[in-house]
């Protein structure tokens, strides 16, 4: 058996996690490397079937790579699926370059053909100068750690079982068993930083390092084992400081400070909600500050309180609503508002959780739900005389993220709830109520808890 086959099985087994005779999907470009891979994984034993992406980009040139592997395919007597994409209109209607949607294109139809037929996954021809290139791209980008462990053998359905071979390697194999490849113009023009980088900048590195690409793949292999390491450092520290609480994390700054690398470690736990590591070093350079800060990303909202840092999904301002009917009313922020009426007998002991809400239908008129507004007052049920009711928040020890999130129910122009809070007493059950209006907070999660009490 040829050695390359051996170390592609071996790779196959033990860096992808692919089973000896699993059916696999091969990405098949007509290049040198998918051609390898191609053969390399029947002569492993693989059942394959094979996957070409005409994108229309280069012409003639894209329709010679359609026709050459068209050919290799039926006298291999290997199954090709080919789809065909309009790549520009693609990436007009998205907005995002070339590259970006044909990248997109090509793994979306992988998936499908993985489901399909039933394939156990998608092997693709990246080898070890590609990791090299990718490692060298992300550092002049700008990357963490991240970035700097290369390709991955496997992510998901992908796998990458020549990753340990280079493409002198795998040229040579092509020679052995005499098998001809097609090349793409466009991969031998220095228009884009990855081919600057393969025609231009690691040229000059070999003459520095013969070795370089050795030497750079094997860092890429180091970065990602210390991945791992620091990945199960940050979820211990995240487990230590952070605590899961409506749908969010509250942080402790004491606890996050005595923590090695704070800045690092809260850029971590914020990145996948979409934070970037400008806001996350401001939000901790500036955690004792006076007053509130609010950072927004996407969906998100992260503010400061009393010695926190709260995570939370962002709840947007709503136009007021009539609640004219007996049924649910969704809110902003997973919340909704049950309406019932009920005689005042059927209603029975009158609950006392911050949650619900019994008015004198008798004493109500028009209902409606709003945001809460500057100025907002009303009477707190067991208090005299009217307050703020951002006063009342601020008394409460509300969050600023509670305060933004605030909304009431008005009876006409009269404030008759603080949804969550408390009602006002003047439309609050006495001796003489013969029908109530109930209004109940609700969260609209899995198991339709209700929220926290406040009281």
């Amino acid at each position: 058996m040829d050695p390359l086959v051996s170390q592609t099985a071996l790779a196959l087994r033990t860096r992808c996690a692919v089973a000896a005779d699993a059916p696999l999907l091969v990405a098949l470009s007509g290049g040198a490397d998918s051609v390898a891979l191609l053969h390399l994984l029947r002569a492993a034993g693989h059942p394959v079937e094979a996957a070409h992406c005409h994108f229309h980009l280069r012409g003639a040139e894209s329709d010679r790579d359609a026709a050459f592997v068209a050919d290799l395919c039926r006298r291999l007597g290997v199954r090709l699926h080919r789809a065909d994409f309009d790549t520009r209109a693609e990436a007009r209607r998205r907005g995002v370059s070339i590259e970006t949607a044909a990248r997109d294109l090509r793994y979306a139809w992988f998936d499908s053909l993985l489901d399909e037929r039933a394939l156990a996954a998608v092997a693709v021809a990246h080898h070890r100068d590609d990791n090299a290139e990718t490692l060298l791209l992300h550092l002049v980008r700008g990357a963490g750690l991240h970035g700097l462990s290369g390709m991955a053998w496997r992510r998901g359905h992908v796998v990458r079982p020549l990753l340990g071979a280079s493409r002198q390697d795998l040229e040579a194999y092509l020679r052995r068993i005499g098998q001809d490849y097609v090349t793409d113009s466009t991969n031998l023009i220095p228009d884009v930083r990855r081919n600057r980088i393969r025609l231009e900048v690691l040229p000059q590195l070999r003459q520095l390092n013969p070795a370089i690409d050795r030497v750079l793949a094997e860092t890429a292999r180091r970065m990602a084992e210390t991945e791992q390491i620091f990945d199960r450092a940050v979820a211990e520290a995240r487990r230590r400081v952070c605590t899961e609480a409506d749908g969010g994390l509250d942080i402790r700054l004491a606890a996050l400070r005595a923590e090695p690398a704070p800045a690092t470690l809260l850029h971590e736990w914020l990145a996948p909600y979409g934070y970037r590591p400008e806001q996350t070093a401001d939000a901790l350079a500036h955690a004792d500050d006076c007053g509130t800060a609010r950072y927004d990303s996407g969906t998100w909202t992260l503010v400061r309180d009393r010695g926190f840092l709260r995570l939370r999904r962002r709840t947007e301002r709503f136009a007021p609503f009539v609640l004219d009917h007996e049924g649910l009313y969704p809110l902003p922020g997973g919340r909704q508002l049950r309406l019932a009426r009920l005689s005042r007998q059927a209603l029975g002991l009158i609950p006392r959780d911050a949650a619900t809400a019994c008015l004198d239908a008798a004493l109500t008129g028009r209902l409606v739900c709003r945001p809460v507004e500057r100025g907002d007052r009303f009477q707190p049920y067991g208090m005299h005389g009217s307050k703020l009711v951002s006063d009342y928040l601020t008394d409460r020890k509300r969050s600023p993220l509670a305060k933004a999130a605030a909304c009431v129910v008005c009876s006409d122009e009269a404030i008759a709830w603080l949804v969550g809070e408390r009602p006002d007493q003047r439309f609050t059950l006495t001796d003489h109520t013969q029908d109530v209006i109930v209004l109940t907070l609700e969260r609209t999660g899995e198991n339709g808890a209700r929220p926290r009490t406040n009281t």
